[in-house]
């Protein structure tokens, strides 16, 4: 009887914890983990500085990285950062349209502010850059 109570208890708690776990947003979760190429029309990438524009071509290339972005927590504390930001507009085949800002160590989504998960937006933001030299 003693034993089914303490296993009882434990179950709880272990339940408790992951759902904390899981409600803060510990594990991360990847929002762009099902765009596939063939959703999106057309995209292209702002970045500023230098303040240019540049058409991507590649879209394969794009969502392989978008793929791999991990968020966690809403954040807004990046309108206290400075640094250069790259900014994908995605224009998706049903018309919608996606704004996504690399500002290490933050994914802007339609203008709400994630924190991420360092290296895939490092990644992102190489490859925005690559994207001057083409």
């Amino acid at each position: 009887m003693k034993r089914s109570i303490r296993i009882f208890i434990f179950a709880v708690c272990l339940i408790v914890i992951l759902g904390i776990v899981l409600a803060t947003g510990v594990l991360g979760r990847k929002p762009f983990k099902n765009l596939a190429p063939a959703q999106v029309q057309s995209a292209q990438v702002r970045l500023g500085p230098p303040d240019q524009t540049i058409q991507i071509t590649e879209i394969k290339e794009l969502t392989d990285y978008l793929n791999q972005v991990v968020i966690y927590r809403k954040d807004d504390s990046y309108t206290q950062y400075a640094g250069q930001s790259c900014t994908f507009t995605i224009t998706k085949t049903d018309g919608t349209v996606l704004e996504v800002t690399a500002f290490n160590p933050f994914i802007i989504i339609d203008g709400v502010g994630y924190r991420c998960k360092y290296d895939p937006c490092e990644a992102l933001n190489r490859y925005a850059n690559t994207l001057l030299e083409r």
